[in-house]
């Protein structure tokens, strides 16, 4: 498990740096607690209660920070750090002498030798944070007092608030206050004594929205303060937000539902064969953060990435095997698997259930399902789990006969076995405007690699099951021909990345993209040796860098190294050349299996993996961004943390390296 310690002494502490390193805490329901290495928060999406009130979705900022002064002698000390136009006020991290992940995070501050130890964690399952003071008062003969000042909010988390528009009501009591408002309602409680005094705190700033050019200056209510005389010695003081009614808190109930998470993630992480290796201690904080529960079907869903997105249905099948499946998890394996089961319609499954739970699911999307089939298929493979299999089998045969007879979005298979979709249904799906930046329909080379292991698994399931279907090993002989014979870029030695795109269905995309790796990546034999080391070689040459594979060969006159700028210029960039890691993933695997595993490629694609613990420690403390710069020095980009960069990292590590290096 993560366990680190920064202090003043061997890491930078100050306003600016801390503003590049963030942290996370998940609830297990879609909610979270987080911010940067200093409590400055930077982000619409940061705060320290953000609930997820229809689990894992409608996800709302309730308590945005609480903020601490101790009064020494009449002086006022205050440990806060907040961003307004134009000035830092107040500055308390030249207070904060280390931080500490264990994997929740402890802030360590020294004022005139009184030394106070923040503890930041959340109750699992429930829309509660709890932060708990140990103060040390070793300040003789002096009055010392403490004060906790909340400033909650009542926002989705993707926006910022008025608080002309904002209308905000509260009750009190001698421990706490009820605060009300139009989207749910926040309790407060602490061992301390309560005092009402309601203030608006004006145009909090924050930063990381300036540059990515969205809405950045947010209101936060202050409905009173807590306050404290603090004897000689320790001190122990907590307040508790939540969405639930639950007074009466006492330091025992605290040190209860910290024990029993701590116990639990220690738990989950001992059932995985390889959890003393280093490198998977320090990531398994983040795979458990992607794992939460679906309300409306009463399963198990996974987020795709921290802060913004919800669950994903393509993200979430290429995350399944290395997020549960190589960590021993296989009954959360397979609760999410009938999550997006019970969603398939006429053979698709959601490409992205909305973070709003009142909007549908969107089903726009060609390679979900494909990729449910292999998730599926992974399932069996770790399992043998034959009765899952039989339930499951409806889903994977209405998805090979759905797509060869013909779907939504323009998806069936061609007369030649390879399968034909509309625009804007790959991973590749950004857009300026109207108009796609990377145009792909037709019949692109991922795609019809998934559709073609697709159809060896349906066949391998209905032997194994004794089913029919409507495919025969001659059709899957017929689809392999077609992408040889079509897919194949003789002058460039490689796979064009889409065939029959644009309003011109002979046209052919040369670029040299990513996408062509799962041609030899996945289990099942698409080219012959010559022309997979073809492949190989041109994505080592052109896309391999130290944190993933570039969208696109920095040859190419659309090439564009940084993603940086507004929402349009970043979209133009995102799959242009932006670096990807969860392509190291099937990357690895085709370079180790290509390799016969020699030594030699083991211990290149071990150091592949291991240039990822330096980013460990940046961006989000414990996790892998979802991009980086496709230019040196790479750096990371997008959201902090995204679950299948730490999953095909994993499972790449576990499934291709770890077995052939010890």
């Amino acid at each position: 498990m993560l366990s680190l310690k920064m202090s003043s002494n061997t890491y930078d502490m100050n306003y600016n740096n801390g503003l590049y390193h963030e942290w996370i805490i998940t609830n297990g329901i879609g909610g979270y607690a987080s911010s940067t290495l200093t409590l400055t928060n930077s982000r619409t999406y940061h705060g320290l209660l953000i609930a997820s009130l229809n689990p894992p979705v409608d996800r709302t900022l309730l308590l945005s920070s609480i903020d601490e002064i101790i009064t020494i002698n009449d002086q006022d000390f205050e440990l806060a750090v907040h961003k307004y136009p134009g000035v830092v006020h107040p500055q308390g991290n030249k207070y904060l002498t280390s931080v500490q992940f264990t994997p929740s995070p402890i802030y360590n501050y020294e004022v005139n030798n009184i030394i106070i130890n923040k503890r930041i964690f959340m109750h699992y399952g429930h829309n509660t944070t709890i932060i708990e003071y140990e103060i040390d008062n070793n300040v003789s003969e002096q009055e010392v007092s403490f004060k906790l000042i909340p400033l909650t909010n009542s926002r989705n988390f993707h926006h910022t608030s008025n608080a002309k528009n904002t209308i905000i009501e509260q009750s009190s009591r001698e421990y706490g206050t009820d605060i009300f408002t139009e989207l749910s309602n926040l309790y407060l409680d602490s061992n301390i004594e309560y005092v009402k005094d309601p203030y608006w705190f004006y145009n909090f700033e924050y930063e990381c929205e300036i540059r990515r050019g969205t809405g950045h200056l947010d209101d936060n209510f202050n409905p009173g303060y807590f306050k404290s005389q603090l004897k000689k010695g320790k001190n122990h003081i907590f307040i508790v937000a939540s969405t639930k009614n639950e007074s009466d808190w006492s330091l025992n109930d605290i040190k209860t539902i910290y024990e029993n998470e701590t116990e639990r993630q220690k738990q989950i992480e001992h059932s995985f064969n390889y959890y003393k290796d280093p490198f998977i201690s320090q990531l398994y904080p983040a795979i458990d953060s992607f794992l939460v529960s679906r309300r409306s079907t009463n399963s198990l869903s996974l987020i795709a990435g921290y802060h913004w997105f919800s669950d994903w249905g393509r993200d979430s099948m290429i995350s399944l095997p290395g997020l549960t499946l190589v960590t021993g998890r296989y009954d959360a394996a397979r609760s999410i698997l009938k999550t997006f089961s019970q969603y398939c319609k006429d053979g698709l499954i959601p490409n992205q259930f909305s973070d709003n739970s009142t909007k549908p699911p969107a089903y726009n999307t060609v390679d979900a399902p494909l990729w449910f089939i292999h998730a599926t298929m992974k399932y069996y493979e770790y399992t043998k789990d034959i009765h899952f299999l039989k339930d499951i089998w409806a889903t994977l045969e209405n998805i090979i006969r759905s797509y060869i007879n013909g779907t939504h979005y323009d998806i069936k298979m061609d007369d030649d076995g390879l399968l034909n979709h509309g625009p804007q249904l790959t991973w590749m799906d950004a857009m300026v405007g109207d108009t796609p930046v990377t145009p792909r329909e037709g019949k692109a080379v991922e795609v019809n690699a998934l559709w073609y292991n697709s159809l060896n698994i349906a066949l391998d399931f209905s032997h194994i099951l004794d089913k029919e279907i409507s495919i025969s090993s001659e059709d899957i002989k017929r689809t392999k021909k077609s992408f040889q014979d079509k897919f194949w870029n003789n002058s460039k030695n490689c796979l064009f990345d889409t065939i029959g795109y644009g309003v011109d269905n002979h046209l052919k995309d040369d670029s040299i993209r990513p996408n062509q790796i799962f041609s030899i990546s996945l289990p099942y034999k698409l080219l012959d040796v010559k022309k997979s080391r073809g492949v190989l070689n041109n994505v080592c040459e052109e896309l391999l860098t130290p944190f993933g594979l570039r969208t696109l060969s920095p040859k190419n006159t659309n090439y564009q190294g940084r993603y940086h700028g507004n929402h349009f210029q970043r979209d133009k960039a995102y799959h242009n050349g932006t670096v990807w890691p969860w392509l190291m993933g099937p990357f690895i695997s085709a370079y180790t299996k290509m390799n016969s595993y020699s030594q030699s490629s083991i211990e290149f694609s071990k150091e592949l993996v291991l240039n990822f613990e330096p980013h460990l420690l940046e961006a989000c403390i414990g996790s892998i961004s979802e991009i980086f710069d496709g230019d040196h020095p790479h750096l990371p980009r997008g959201c902090v943390s995204q679950s299948w960069s730490v999953a095909e990292v994993l499972r790449a590590y576990v499934e291709d390296i770890v077995p052939h290096y010890y």
